[in-house]
């Protein structure tokens, strides 16, 4: 039996701050990208599309349901924690969604992604978060089928709800999806600032 190793801060956390730091850098660079071409070429800004705002709730709504389930990982309450991993899918899928028609709404008021510079940054911007959040689904996932594999017996539901590598997973995600909806209210503030001087 491999013995546990005591780490002052686990390589996970390290990963995941390296992985988060880079990605704050890459939106950072094109959002003063978007500043200085906007300067630069005196560009009118877009105008932020309505579901841009409805997807902010949307996404604040999934980060609430995974701070839940978090908390019910921690009550052992093995219904709710499978309830609010499931509504956390279900509120990024339909994320996701209604992102897709953010794009058609611009696309429909004649802001296609070749129309200007600033469409272009919108498109671009908007699209690498979209990226962000389907690239964190496959991990959500498999968090709703362990908990509908492993919590079959009181047993199983014990071990499960005492797996450390699972609680430390669990809070890796939460700081991810709690990122990304950082990011999020973000970059629609950015852009609605940005069309309002």
């Amino acid at each position: 039996m491999t013995p546990q190793r005591n780490y002052l801060v686990h390589p996970h956390y390290i990963i995941i701050t390296l992985v988060l730091a880079g990605v704050t850098a890459l939106f950072l660079g094109f959002t003063g990208a978007y500043i200085y071409n906007r300067v630069q070429q005196g560009i009118a800004p877009v105008q932020v599309p309505t579901l841009f705002y409805f997807n902010s709730i949307l996404i604040v709504a999934s980060s609430i349901t995974m701070i839940y389930a978090k908390k019910m990982y921690e009550y052992d309450d093995t219904r709710m924690f499978k309830v609010a991993l499931w509504v956390t899918m279900i509120l990024t899928v339909l994320f996701l969604y209604m992102q897709i028609e953010a794009w058609y709404q611009l696309k429909a008021a004649n802001i296609g992604l070749t129309t200007s510079t600033m469409a272009s940054y919108m498109y671009l911007i908007s699209g690498l978060h979209f990226a962000h959040l389907v690239a964190g689904i496959p991990f959500l996932g498999y968090f709703i089928y362990e908990a509908h594999k492993r919590m079959k017996d009181p047993i199983t539901v014990l071990v499960y709800f005492a797996d450390v590598d699972k609680k430390r997973s669990l809070n890796i995600l939460n700081i991810y999806w709690h990122f990304l909806d950082g990011l999020w209210i973000y970059l629609v503030a950015f852009f609605l600032i940005n069309y309002m001087i």
